[in-house]
């Protein structure tokens, strides 16, 4: 059937309509498969009472269509005599090309390993909000067999290459315990009063939300137990810093942002001492 077909396909939009239709088949036939595969891992899974993997379900997705298409691709190339006769010329020609092909094809393959590898050892997972440095920070939103999608906090994507991210040391804040312990510091005068701008930063850290006592110990209701220690005094200031733990890692930032916010006009409203560089107002 495929000679019968090869004999036919010779004007340019036979091979255009054939390869149409190729296609569309492909992508149908991909598309069946995919529905047929989610509503029988699901299926199964709530017969089980468990929940499924959502990265290695959407990477298995990914996989079926890019293979669909392959094999779309291949058909196309086999029934065109004019595609056919040069892959054959291509495909036996010297090794050197080969070669080449190999090459070009290193990256490609070195992306699908380590898409693999992130699917079977989970170092991170769909959903999960992940660090690589202070520029590359978000929650993963999706595994493809090339690159890995983050979506950051601008509502950006990040598009990384597979086997760039892993090899990075990334730091996962959600796999496994979501609670995190956010260092939050303060500075004040060098004759502040310690305990007083203690205090106030405890008052204000049991207003925000999501914060919890060290989960090391059973988790309370009481927000006023918050540990404030002085670290260091320098010529000209005090540092302290409160270590809070929360509960929700996505609200680390904002609660950061909006306690030190607070606890700055505490301490002007309170008339708690600023700290000033001396040597700045020396006459």
């Amino acid at each position: 059937m495929l000679l019968a077909i090869t004999y036919t396909l010779k004007t340019f939009w036979e091979i255009a309509l054939f390869t149409i239709v190729i296609i569309l088949c492909a992508w149908l036939f991909s598309r069946l498969v995919r529905f047929m595969i989610t509503k029988i891992i699901k299926r199964r899974i709530q017969k089980a009472g468990g929940d499924y993997s959502t990265t290695s379900l959407k990477f298995l997705m990914n996989s079926i269509k890019f293979f669909s298409m392959i094999i779309a691709l291949v058909v196309v190339v086999l029934s065109v005599p004019a595609l056919r006769s040069k892959a054959t010329f291509i495909f036996s020609g010297a090794g050197i090309l080969a070669a080449i092909i190999g090459f070009a094809a290193q990256a490609a393959i070195s992306n699908l390993i380590a898409g693999a590898f992130i699917v079977i050892f989970k170092p991170f997972r769909v959903g999960d909000f992940i660090r690589l440095d202070e520029s590359r920070v978000g929650i993963v939103q999706d595994i493809t067999l090339r690159h890995t999608v983050i979506n950051n906090f601008e509502n950006k994507r990040l598009i990384i290459p597979n086997s760039i991210i892993s090899t990075e040391s990334v730091l996962n804040h959600t796999i496994d315990d979501s609670q995190v312990l956010s260092f939050n510091n303060f500075y004040i005068g060098i004759y502040a009063d310690v305990d007083i701008a203690r205090k106030i930063i405890q008052e204000e850290v049991s207003k925000l939300d999501y914060i919890i006592d060290n989960p090391n110990s059973k988790i309370s209701s009481d927000k006023n137990d918050v540990e404030v220690r002085f670290i260091s005094s320098q010529n000209y200031r005090i540092h302290l810093r409160a270590y809070i733990w929360i509960s929700e890692p996505f609200e680390e930032f904002r609660n950061r942002a909006l306690l030190a916010e607070r606890v700055h006009k505490r301490f002007i409203t309170e008339g708690i001492d600023m700290p000033v560089d001396i040597y700045k107002i020396v006459k």
